[in-house]
């Protein structure tokens, strides 16, 4: 290799460095003519001050994808206060940023185009502000934002009497955006409705960028529905398209599409052949969704194939872009391939991890609240489009209108007949529900009360300060990090309605080795826990065992001289019953009767009664009965021997 020596005459350099001299030049002429054919036109547009997005787009297209020269564009135009020129290259600029998944910043420009849109009073340029916000809020997964925009786009652009080209075309787009939403929905046959109007438009139009993607949009339906053969008519048309026109992001998008049917449809091979050609453009593109989702397949390609190592790395590569750009839909879709990989590897624990992960994400997603708000906006936009229809032929039909007033009338007075009783009847479905809603919060206090009574706060914060007193440093430290646990579990388990078996198990284990260190290690407890019964999946109330411990060790242990056993035994009485006994060998209840009605203060347990009211609220939601049966047990001469506390709790 030669040394660089751009000092020496051009004639006396080596060839490779002429070479290299030779491309730096025209690389560096390019910029500069591209840059003063820019200047040129940022300072036609200046001048002129066009007011409607085509002839500002018609002057800027073969720039509006450059970031630096857009930003130029929005300086100039900022000095002389030329809203229309900012706003179209604020959009530009958002669009860019939305191609490059960087989601928060691409918000924020078309906010910003929207505003100064609004304060232009420029209806195309305020259309598509609003139609761009969609679109970037759609791609976040972000549904209900996304369909508000795009609805506001469509009103706007359908209420202009005279649309001009580009007002047509963004009729077109919120019909695609909104169509889109359908498709997220799992509305697969109004989406298509909705793509097909569109893309009657765009052959009006004559516009094959518009027309490739709806084509491509009708294919992922079809795709949804299962019905592949037709989707991969939709998804080559779509291709053919984009081929037409010379669009590298459209290409790739198609190819994806095609290659994940090919997967659907068993043929991996056919798929990477695909895919392989398509991860080195998607990298250069910068659009870390449609990268997420090249990798994601890939990776599934591979995995068919048997190539789990090579597999494993693309999912999760896939798993980490969709991450970085917060896409919610692509963490899941991750998860769930890289959940089935591991189930083929023979992980099984790491593949029900996944699953579970990506169970998280698909219930963020579905959240409840959020569709239920999208279904009403879809039928209340449906509602809107089907009164106009009928306003229509209510005006052709004023006479039929006429006879009919007397019926409309009647009509009306049940409706509000209806209308008055469903208020009613809601009203005191509400009251009903704030009233046991009133009633649970006054349970959990109760319940926490009753967890965390002074009377064991107290003794186990003096059994801690006798540690520290007695510089027993280690049995401190010991205790107290114990107590800390036991309080936190409690503090948790008081705001859950229910926990898992597994976890009350261990809670009842650090209450009982807490109380144990305060009766110097007398008592001797166990807990079995029978082998078919699945801890980690059983729930059970939050808190449910400790005030019947509680009982067992202080009204049962506390008096009984010599040995003191407790024992707490989980097993499954049957299929829908969870069984736990609790066995103490103390004084039994009737000693313990006679030895709190001689105690000067008497302590009132309402533990007790408050768990069986919450078990009884448990058991409705499962449509099982629950029992809580308190048996004396006793020797062949009668005498006391202890009590067992036998619950049977429902489970699914």
């Amino acid at each position: 290799m030669y040394p660089l020596n751009l000092t020496a005459p051009f004639w006396q350099r080596p060839p490779l460095q002429c070479i290299i001299c030779a491309l730096l030049l025209l690389f560096s002429l390019n910029a500069k003519g591209q840059q003063k054919k820019a200047d040129a036109i940022i300072s036609e547009i200046i001048t002129a001050k066009p007011l409607t997005y085509q002839e500002l787009d018609g002057a800027f297209r073969s720039f509006r994808r450059d970031s630096i020269i857009l930003k130029q564009l929005i300086s100039r135009a900022k000095t002389i206060n030329y809203l229309e020129g900012q706003s179209y290259a604020y959009n530009q600029l958002g669009t860019v940023y939305r191609n490059l998944s960087e989601f928060k910043n691409s918000i924020a420009l078309h906010n910003k185009a929207l505003q100064l849109a609004d304060a232009a009073k420029n209806i195309e340029l305020k259309v598509l502000s609003l139609n761009m916000l969609g679109v970037v809020y759609r791609r976040k997964d972000a549904i209900k934002t996304a369909l508000d925009y795009s609805q506001q786009a469509l009103e706007l652009a359908e209420a202009v009497e005279n649309p001009s080209h580009h007002i047509l075309r963004h009729i077109n787009i919120s019909l695609n955006g909104i169509g889109n939403l359908y498709l997220t929905l799992g509305q697969y046959d109004l989406a298509i409705t909705q793509f097909k109007r569109a893309l009657e438009l765009e052959t009006q139009l004559n516009n094959k960028l518009g027309l490739a993607i709806n084509n491509q949009n009708i294919g992922e339906c079809y795709e949804k529905k299962g019905e592949l053969e037709k989707a991969l008519e939709f998804y080559r048309t779509s291709l053919a398209l984009n081929e037409d026109i010379d669009n590298d992001y459209g290409r790739i998008i198609c190819k994806n599409s095609i290659a994940q049917v090919y997967l659907k449809k068993q043929m991996p091979t056919a798929a990477l052949q695909l895919l392989d050609q398509l991860l080195e453009p998607a990298r250069n593109l910068g659009d870390q969704a449609i990268l997420s989702s090249i990798l994601i397949n890939s990776g599934w390609a591979n995995m068919e194939l048997k190539k789990y190592g090579i597999a494993r790395n693309l999912m999760i590569e896939g798993k980490k872009a969709a991450e970085d750009r917060n896409i919610p839909s692509l963490v899941m879709y991750a998860n769930q391939r890289l959940s089935e990989l591991e189930d083929k590897r023979g992980n099984h624990k790491v593949a029900l991890a996944y699953f579970k992960e990506a169970n998280a994400f698909e219930k963020n997603i579905q959240n409840e609240r959020n569709l239920q708000y999208i279904n009403d906006l879809i039928l209340r936009y449906e509602s809107e489009k089907k009164n106009n229809q009928i306003s229509d032929l209510a005006q052709e039909n004023e006479l039929v209108k006429l006879r009919l007033r007397k019926n409309q009338t009647t009509i009306l007075v049940i409706g509000l007949v209806v209308g008055l009783f469903a208020t009613i009847m809601f009203i005191m479905y509400r009251q009903y529900q704030s009233n046991n809603e009133k009633r649970l919060l006054g349970l959990e206090q109760h319940m926490l009360r009753s967890q965390m009574n002074p009377h064991f706060l107290f003794n186990s914060l003096n059994s801690i300060k006798l540690y520290i007193i007695n510089n027993d440093q280690k049995n401190a430290v010991h205790y107290l990090n114990k107590f800390s646990k036991l309080v936190r579990r409690i503090l948790e388990g008081s705001s859950l309605k229910e926990t898992a078996l597994s976890e009350e198990l261990e809670t009842v284990e650090l209450y009982l080795n807490i109380e144990n260190i305060r009766f110097s290690n007398e008592i001797n407890y166990t807990i079995q826990v029978e082998d078919n019964v699945e801890t980690e999946r059983i729930k059970i109330p939050s808190l449910v065992l400790q005030p019947f411990l509680e009982n067992a060790i202080w009204h049962g242990l506390s008096a009984k001289e010599g040995e003191k056993h407790l024992k707490v035994h989980v097993s499954k009485k049957d299929d829908s019953h969870l069984q736990i006994s609790i066995v103490d060998n103390g004084v039994g209840r009737k000693v313990s009767e006679q030895l709190k009605e001689n105690r000067v203060l008497k302590r009132k347990s309402v533990g007790i009664d408050i768990t069986k009211e919450r078990l009884a609220n448990f058991a409705k939601d499962y449509q099982y009965d629950f029992n809580v049966e308190i048996i004396d047990l006793f020797q062949n001469n009668s005498e006391a021997k202890g009590t067992k506390i036998l619950l049977e709790i429902p489970m699914v």
